[in-house]
């Protein structure tokens, strides 16, 4: 992923939505789920992507103290986009979450490099692209589980209840 032709300021905000997206995403997915497992871990990477977004906001405040932080409805970064309305399995959501998820990571090493290395904002971008990485893994181990339910039409609310 080149970001070079992109302005800080642009990446930033493209940061800022992404985060603001995930957490819309995982907090819907985590509301479609019956399984109280699975909802959450949904609920765990929505409030991630909270602190991701909190921290990305602190970046551009910083960088641009007389600018308001002003969300745009599309960016001119191209970071994938989860497609979903109520007939989208979950399985399919969580392929698609995936994608983000690995795109995200990808976005904040590149975007660590444009910060000097070793300092707080290149290291904490460079543990948010790792973050990435284990929110896709905890995300696959799930949609192979899905795909096996949604394969067989079975579903066990209760699986994960202990004696």
């Amino acid at each position: 992923m080149d970001l070079n032709r992109f302005e800080l300021n642009d990446l930033l905000l493209a940061a800022i939505k992404s985060e603001m997206e995930s957490n819309e995403l995982y907090s819907k997915m985590a509301k479609k789920t019956k399984n109280d497992l699975l909802s959450g871990k949904l609920i765990f990477l929505a409030r991630e992507e909270i602190k991701h977004r909190a921290f990305i906001e602190d970046i551009y405040r910083n960088h641009y103290p007389d600018k308001d932080l002003k969300i745009p409805s599309e960016t001119p970064v191209p970071l994938p986009k989860v497609k979903m309305d109520e007939d989208t399995s979950l399985s399919n959501l969580l392929k698609q979450a995936m994608v983000a998820e690995q795109a995200a990571s990808d976005f904040y090493k590149h975007l660590a490099g444009r910060f000097e290395a070793g300092s707080k904002i290149n290291n904490t971008l460079m543990y948010f692209a790792d973050m990435e990485i284990g929110h896709y893994k905890i995300l696959d181990v799930e949609k192979n589980s899905m795909e096996r339910y949604e394969e067989d039409d079975v579903y066990w609310p209760m699986i994960h209840a202990g004696p």
